[in-house]
């Protein structure tokens, strides 16, 4: 990196590739997807998020066998569509990840797969043999892969499954997400065990009343177990009061906002800004194909600009690179993790950038304004995206 005559002085061998007038950007970081819905595509707007998730599963129609073709089938569309976007980098919540590790493995992006754990009610006796799965590090690439894992959301871990899998993370060194402060309906079913989540248990027949109780809603349920104690990876809170923010800004914690998703469900306006000025680390990712149109973090950009048009657009970037690296623990390699970092353009960084045809002396509003896609997208400095005709 640096002035070309001196690049090109220092390295007399090197092979040198004229893109004309472009910019060259870091790849971007989707810190929040799910890949294993990427054949989904968003149903007409639900009422409601628990309505949604009974649509996206139909109870006794389909059969493990099912579900395991769709996510081999989805994986690699998800992985076409991040390469397509500029995206080299996500936070994937892999809800089956002995079937999608395999494939982000052998792939092109550089991913934090995060085994997804759900255990509560009739189903906590699953906690140790999920979390044994989603932490097995079998698949793990120091290339391409690395294991991380995740407690669902608090409706559907128990707090002392959160504590053990907070407890599992410390000791394996691992990235850590969860859902959380999605829905305004998590208070009151953490609180009294109602509302839409209690209606969902007792749908799917898994209900019982061992499930313990909390007052003080999501982001305080997240202290008592731990998790703001740790650079987990909260995606959505999409509820939060100043107090809840106070606690957020004192942890270790990143936050990563959705627009798209968010705006699908209706949600009242994300404290995002906010959050930003507090000193909390916000960062952008798509959600799944099933809530989003795709998978595209450069439309999550644009919207979030629309939004916020006064907001420095140069700071949206950096929700979308740098923030997001940091997120998931991939600005800078991991303690015994030879892997180099990402999320920006720097030395010792790896070489993941991508390439827009630009014209104006400010290309970085030029892209999100005029709706540019990338001519090309480098992971390591590895064309993985052919030069657009």
């Amino acid at each position: 990196m640096g002035p070309f005559a001196d690049v090109a002085g220092t390295y007399v061998l090197a092979e040198i590739v004229d893109r004309g007038k472009c910019t060259i950007v870091p790849g971007l970081v989707n810190a929040h997807t799910h890949l294993e819905l990427s054949e989904f595509t968003p149903p007409l707007r639900p009422t409601s998020f628990v309505e949604w998730v009974s649509r996206l599963v139909p109870r006794g129609q389909v059969s493990l066998d099912d579900v395991h073709q769709s996510v081999k089938r989805s994986v690699p569309i998800g992985v076409d569509q991040c390469l397509k976007f500029g995206v080299t980098c996500i936070g994937d919540i892999s809800r089956h990840c002995t079937v999608s590790r395999p494939l982000l493995k052998n792939g092109p992006l550089r991913a934090v797969s995060f085994g997804e754990v759900q255990a509560m009610a009739q189903r906590r006796g699953l906690l140790e043999e999920r979390i044994a799965t989603a932490i097995d590090p079998t698949f793990a690439d120091p290339l391409n892969l690395t294991i991380g894992l995740s407690p669902h959301a608090p409706y559907s871990v128990e707090m002392e499954g959160y504590r053990r899998c907070v407890s599992a993370a410390r000791q394996k060194h691992l990235p850590l997400a969860t859902h959380l402060a999605e829905t305004p309906d998590e208070a009151p079913f953490l609180a009294q065990h109602t509302g839409a989540f209690r209606d969902l248990w007792s749908l799917i027949g898994a209900w019982d009343e061992a499930v313990p109780r909390f007052q003080g809603g999501p982001v305080r349920f997240a202290k008592e177990v731990g998790l703001l104690d740790y650079p987990t990876v909260l995606a959505h809170v999409n509820y939060c009061d100043d107090d809840e923010m106070e606690l957020l800004a004192k942890s270790e914690c990143s936050v990563v906002y959705c627009p798209r998703t968010h705006e699908y469900f209706r949600h009242p306006p994300h404290r995002w800004r906010e959050m930003l000025e507090r000193g909390i680390n916000v960062a952008l990712g798509t959600d799944s194909c099933a809530s989003s149109p795709d998978l595209n973090l450069l439309e999550e950009m644009r919207l979030v600009r629309r939004l916020a048009p006064d907001y420095p657009v140069e700071e949206i970037w950096k929700m979308a690179t740098i923030r997001g690296a940091r997120a998931i623990q991939m600005e800078t390699p991991m303690p015994d993790m030879p892997f180099d970092g990402c999320g920006s353009l720097q030395i010792r960084n790896g070489a993941d950038f991508v390439v827009f045809k630009t014209e104006s002396d400010d290309p970085l509003t030029e892209i999100l304004d005029e709706n540019l896609l990338p001519r090309e997208t480098y992971i390591r400095g590895k064309r993985r995206r052919p030069k657009a005709e």
